[in-house]
């Protein structure tokens, strides 16, 4: 692994990518329980958690935090299983069961929104890989988190397909109150044997929807990111109907889809997979994703049209957008009133 060179060597000098990882706090860590058996930790200690995201990139966001690297979900499409080549770990069973996890990220972020640079910025987490995987249950760094974006007011989002956010909800209730909170769930399809496939790792569509249920009902609202639509495997137009049905029984406040697109790193993993359990897909799936990542124009407008109609006809509605920051200011000193002159008269 690329950060076995961190380790100061005897000349005293750190590798090449100590500005990505502490130098003197690498661990890697196993446990012997069943939720986490075949599973490998790697803690380190990250020099930076506010990351920037790259200009060219389609993301309505320009600030992320992402805790770990690697994902327990072990969903076959994660676009982020390019991120594990980066460290020299492999994109397939290794992103599924390496992860690294960033230790210090609480207290590291509470000292980056400490700054006089940082200006209150909108961070999105959950983007990269999610915030709540397993592994979460174990290492405990999201309320330290979003203390941290609380105490300051910092408006964030959450994407998450775990249930485990519920956890964190008398915390984002707190931060709800003086800073916009957006929580998303993704919930791509209800059909249980695709789910069992290609998300293997995360929690049933069912409990991801009782998590929107719970948090409507705790006054915080919360959207579907309805991710990914998989072509011509949970694109009918009775799964979508089914799907958008769901969610809307559950209060979501809104509906987003968004085509499976495959990039580098998934695109191999995926067609693999795919040629494992669909082989007569195989074909179809080159013609579609001939041109690059991302399905055709056309049937992302076709997706997206049919999903905003049923979401309109189950009574899904947008969204509203908060105020970002609700510092409260001191109240003033109140001044002595002196008494208004009185007018005497002679009668």
């Amino acid at each position: 692994m690329r950060w076995e060179n961190l380790t100061v060597g005897p000349a005293g000098n750190p590798a090449r990518d100590a500005a990505l990882f502490g130098a003197d706090a690498v661990t890697t860590r196993t446990f012997d329980t069943p939720e986490f058996r075949g599973i490998t930790f790697h803690e380190i200690r990250a020099r930076s958690i506010v990351n920037r995201v790259p200009g060219a990139s389609r993301m309505p966001f320009e600030w992320t935090v992402n805790p770990y690297r690697g994902c327990t979900h072990a969903c076959v499409y994660c676009f982020a299983r390019k991120t594990h080549s980066y460290l020299d770990l492999d994109m397939g069973l290794g992103f599924d069961s390496q992860i690294v996890v960033k230790i210090n990220a609480p207290d590291l972020l509470r000292r980056q929104l400490a700054s006089r640079r940082w200006h209150g910025e909108h961070i999105a987490m959950g983007t990269n890989v999610d915030c709540y995987q397993r592994a979460e249950g174990r290492y405990q760094l999201m309320p330290g988190i979003i203390a941290a974006l609380r105490d300051h007011a910092n408006p964030f989002s959450i994407l998450t397909k775990g249930t485990l956010i519920l956890r964190d909800l008398d915390l984002l209730k707190q931060a709800a109150e003086v800073t916009d909170v957006g929580i998303s769930v993704s919930v791509g399809f209800t059909d249980h044997e695709l789910w069992r496939t290609v998300e293997p790792g995360t929690p049933a569509p069912e409990r991801r929807l009782d998590v929107v249920r719970t948090l409507s009902e705790h006054g915080i609202g919360c959207g579907v990111l309805m991710a990914p639509v998989i072509p011509f495997l949970g694109d009918h137009p009775a799964q979508l109907r089914a799907t958008v049905r769901a969610i809307a029984a559950a209060g979501a406040t809104s509906v987003t889809p968004l085509v499976l697109h495959l990039r580098p790193g998934a695109r191999e993993w995926f067609m693999a997979w795919l040629e494992h359990h669909h082989p007569y897909l195989v074909r179809r799936y080159e013609r579609l994703y001939a041109e690059g990542a991302y399905a055709p124009k056309w049937y992302q407008r076709r997706i997206t049209r049919q999903v905003h109609e049923l979401a309109q006809e189950y009574g899904i509605g947008p969204t509203r957008a908060g105020t970002p920051r609700r510092i409260r200011e001191p109240e003033p000193e109140p001044t002595p009133s002196t008494p208004e002159p009185t007018q005497l008269t002679l009668l």
